[in-house]
Formats: C-alpha cells, sequence, structure tokens
C-alpha cells in the first residue's frame, strides 16, 4: 500500500481542522475519560448492526472512495432501517474520529485514530454492500463502484496488509473514540494538535480587535449625531 501522507491544508483545511479542534473538544467533554470504546467487550455483544472489520490496506481505498459512497447513500429513494442505521453510525463515528483529518490517522497502526478510522471506514464498506441490494439504489452504480474499489483493492495488494484492528469487528450500537490521551506521545497527531490551537488563537487575536473597533465606532455615532444636533 502507498503512503497516504499527511493531507494538504489550504484555506478549507485550516476550517476544517478548526472545526475538528471545536468537535474534539466536544467529544472530550462527552465521551469517556479512559476507555476508547463506549461499551466494553466484557458480557454479551451490543444490541446493534454487527460490521466486520477491514484490512489495513483496505481502509486507504474506502478512503478515497468514501465521497462517491456517500453520495450514493444520499441519492437513494426512501430507506429501510438497515441502511439507516449503517449511514447514521458512519457519520457519527466518521465525526468521533473527526473526520480523518488528523495525520496519518489511517495509515499509522500507532495514531490514535487509527481504531476509530477502522470503525468508520469498515462501517462505509458495509454500507456500500447494503446497497447493492437495498431498494430505491442505483444497483448499476452500486455493482459499478463495488468493482471499481475491488480493481484498486487487488493493484494495491490491500487484502494483504493487516495490522491489530483488522480481525476487531464494530457494532453499530459501540462507539469507538480516538485514544486521547495518546496524542502527546505521537509526533504527528501533536504537532497537528498544536498548530490547529495556534490557528484558533490567531483567528481569535485577528477577529477581537475588529470587534472592538466596531464597538468604539458605535458609541461615538450617537455622540457626533448629539453635537450635530446641539450645534443647531
Amino acid at each position: 500500500m502507498e503512503p497516504r501522507g499527511a493531507p494538504a491544508i489550504g484555506v478549507n483545511g485550516v476550517n476544517r481542522a478548526v472545526a475538528a479542534a471545536f468537535a474534539g473538544i466536544l467529544v472530550l467533554a462527552t465521551g469517556p475519560a479512559d476507555a476508547h470504546r463506549a461499551f466494553t467487550r466484557n458480557g454479551p455483544p451490543p444490541d446493534g448492526i454487527s460490521i466486520p472489520s477491514l484490512t489495513h490496506g483496505q481502509m486507504a481505498v474506502i478512503s478515497d472512495n468514501l465521497p462517491a459512497i456517500r453520495a450514493l447513500a444520499s441519492a437513494r429513494i426512501g430507506s429501510d432501517m438497515t441502511t439507516w442505521r449503517l449511514e447514521d453510525y458512519l457519520n457519527l463515528q466518521s465525526f468521533v474520529c473527526l473526520w480523518g483529518v488528523f495525520p496519518r490517522s489511517i495509515e499509522d497502526e500507532g495514531s490514535p485514530f487509527n481504531e476509530c478510522a477502522h470503525a468508520y471506514l469498515a462501517a462505509a464498506r458495509a454500507l456500500l454492500l447494503h446497497l447493492r441490494e437495498a431498494s430505491g439504489v442505483d444497483h448499476a452504480a452500486a455493482n459499478a463502484l463495488i468493482r471499481k474499489i475491488e480493481v484498486e483493492m487487488l493493484d494495491n495488494g490491500a487484502s494483504l496488509t493487516l495490522c491489530r484492528y483488522s480481525d476487531e469487528p464494530f457494532n453499530t450500537n459501540e462507539v469507538v473514540f480516538p485514544r486521547w490521551s495518546q496524542i502527546p506521545l505521537r509526533p504527528p497527531s501533536a504537532a497537528f494538535s498544536v498548530a490547529v490551537l495556534i490557528a484558533i488563537g490567531a483567528a481569535a487575536w485577528i477577529a477581537w480587535p475588529k470587534r472592538h473597533a466596531r464597538g468604539r465606532q458605535d458609541e461615538t455615532q450617537p455622540r457626533a449625531l448629539l453635537d450635530a444636533r446641539q450645534g443647531s
């Protein structure tokens, strides 16, 4: 599998990064502090749809085709419960994983975001395979996309690239959180976090003087109008 590298950071990338930072704060406030899963593996599995995992090599191919999978799902007419639950889990899990914007969250097995990336990409593949048989879906488009992905996986030898999460099933009732405590220990994730915080601080610093100046301008306008009336 070819290394994908860190995503390019442009204006849209900065906006997505800032959104990811705020989402991260929200997830940190609402997610479990120690466990990386909302439910543990002790006891019976949670109710919901079981989602087979995918190999480490397959993740990159599914990620490249994720916009097409989402577009195919959103173009369907009507919905069934399985489609709705898989798509809902895909959206929730990708949000929890901050949309994969952290560098090397997909290709680096040691990334704090790798397991949660496994979860939402596995959900995307499960959704695509279900759309192949679901009603109200363009089955020709679904089959064409599946064939495209299969060819890309064969070309990349994706099924041969395994990692510790490759045999780990997921469930629509089990949210997988990033390993927050490991972010400072992973240079790419730590550096990206610092860059995002600096960007947020710079944006706040730039925006504050404008608000302050606008407030002073609003205060001077009534005074100028009062002086004009007194002079007349």
